[in-house]
């Protein structure tokens, strides 16, 4: 049992609950020295390395084995998993994995920052009636 850092479409509780089929208690967190990046021609986002930049996000707690296995399937082979340490509004720091895109799959990346509140308003539904990686679960 690990704890997942989520940062993009999965910050949603509904997509989170809807891949996984369990549901996780979270807590709001922020991950440094990566930048969060769109996808081209995508709803959803990637985080690569970046120095001096940070990414908000949720960190799900005690994700189980069969949930991580439908995890991969779901963020399919752009990703890898990345053990960071997340820092809560406390101040404290947590382990956990996220997702990393792949230096393979790096040119896919735009420059710009994705934006979760714009995807909340304009892609989710898109992002949830489309994405293929529902199709692999």
């Amino acid at each position: 049992m690990e704890n997942l850092f989520a940062y993009g479409t999965l910050m949603c509780e509904d997509i989170m609950t809807e891949v996984t089929r369990c549901h996780f208690s979270y807590v709001s967190g922020t991950i440094r020295n990566y930048s969060r990046r769109s996808v081209k021609n995508a709803h959803y986002p990637a985080i690569i390395s970046h120095e001096g930049s940070h990414v908000e996000g949720l960190i799900y707690m005690n994700v189980s084995d069969s949930a991580w296995k439908r995890l991969d399937i779901f963020e399919g082979e752009m990703y890898a998993r990345h053990l960071v340490e997340v820092e809560l509004n406390d101040g404290t720091t947590l382990p956990a994995l996220t997702y990393v895109v792949q230096t393979d799959y790096s040119d896919l990346l735009e420059p710009s920052e994705w934006d979760f509140k714009s995807f909340l308003r304009n892609s989710k539904a898109i992002f949830q009636k489309h994405y293929k990686g529902y199709q692999s679960l």
